[in-house]
């Protein structure tokens, strides 16, 4: 098992380098479905930041840090944020959320990004030195496994990167070791909801991009972090990728969902949604 876990961190590292990579040498935004299709938020745009942050927010923000953005949620939208806290972003990509993190705590607060692609760390510091943003710092390190010391966090966010690593209960261990008493958590994640069929589910996979780590339902994702010791937990949103609206979907969405088996409708409340999660470490 060991073994499979380290395969997957070492081809998701491959994956989002090549996508740093694409930033830094050709200086051009991502793709908006580079990693899977995004969750339907009613917003428009040709880049992927677009889509999830409201326009004020990427005032002044580096190109390449919203170039770069391949998250499926806003965060930081469910906290708020007081000056002069220490913020963690686990799986800090290009750094847009560490950035608007940085502009909620001033200048007396830390923002803190962890990533394990070095290039996606280049990436970011380089985003740093363009922002002008002495309070944020990043580094290289894996999710499961945080280069943070114990109980110095106010509050872990994280944007669509823990449905893809390979040890979440990991993940959830280490954010509650690094988390103060009284911390809070807010995440969001790509989850499935209600019972999906088997070859069903594979094609969701490979359309929302989880080619190496399969999505997990909410329940699953709730559970790991109830086991992780969290408490308060809340779903604040959940934002649908659209598949209870099939016949309007792309034609290459359409085909990929239903490779090998015909199309049925879903129940409701069955699908794929970018799932917005609060919770606490106990005081």
């Amino acid at each position: 098992m060991s073994h499979k876990k380290d395969s997957a961190g070492q081809k998701i590292k491959h994956r989002y380098d090549t996508f740093a990579r694409q930033v830094l040498d050709f200086q051009k935004p991502l793709p908006v479905h580079i990693d899977g299709y995004a969750p339907k938020t009613g917003r428009e745009g040709s880049r992927l930041a677009e889509r999830l942050y409201a326009d004020q927010e990427l005032i002044e923000l580096p190109a390449p840090a919203v170039d770069a953005s391949i998250g499926c949620g806003n965060p930081l939208a469910f906290d708020d944020l007081k000056p002069g806290e220490t913020v963690l972003d686990l799986g800090s990509g290009g750094g847009i959320d560490c950035f608007l993190a940085a502009r909620a705590v001033g200048p007396d607060g830390t923002v803190i990004g962890v990533d394990a692609s070095p290039m996606m760390i280049e990436l970011a510091t380089q985003n740093k030195r363009k922002m002008g943003a002495p309070n944020v710092e990043f580094r290289l390190g894996r999710i499961e496994d945080l280069p943070v010391e114990s109980s110095t966090i106010d509050l872990i966010i994280s944007n669509c990167v823990i449905d893809i690593s390979p040890d979440k209960e990991a993940v959830f261990r280490e954010a509650f070791r690094v988390l103060k008493p009284g911390g809070r958590l807010a995440i969001s994640d790509t989850v499935i909801l209600g019972d999906i069929p088997p070859q069903l589910k594979a094609n969701i996979d490979v359309w929302a991009g989880a080619v190496i780590t399969p999505l997990i339902s909410l329940q699953a994702l709730l559970q790991f972090m109830a086991n992780a010791q969290f408490i308060d937990l809340e779903v604040q949103a959940l934002t649908s990728y659209g598949l209870e609206n099939f016949d309007k979907l792309d034609r290459a969405s359409q085909a990929a969902l239903t490779k090998g088996i015909a199309w049925k409708p879903l129940p409701p409340h069955t699908g794929l949604y970018s799932a917005s999660i609060v919770a606490r470490k106990e005081s």
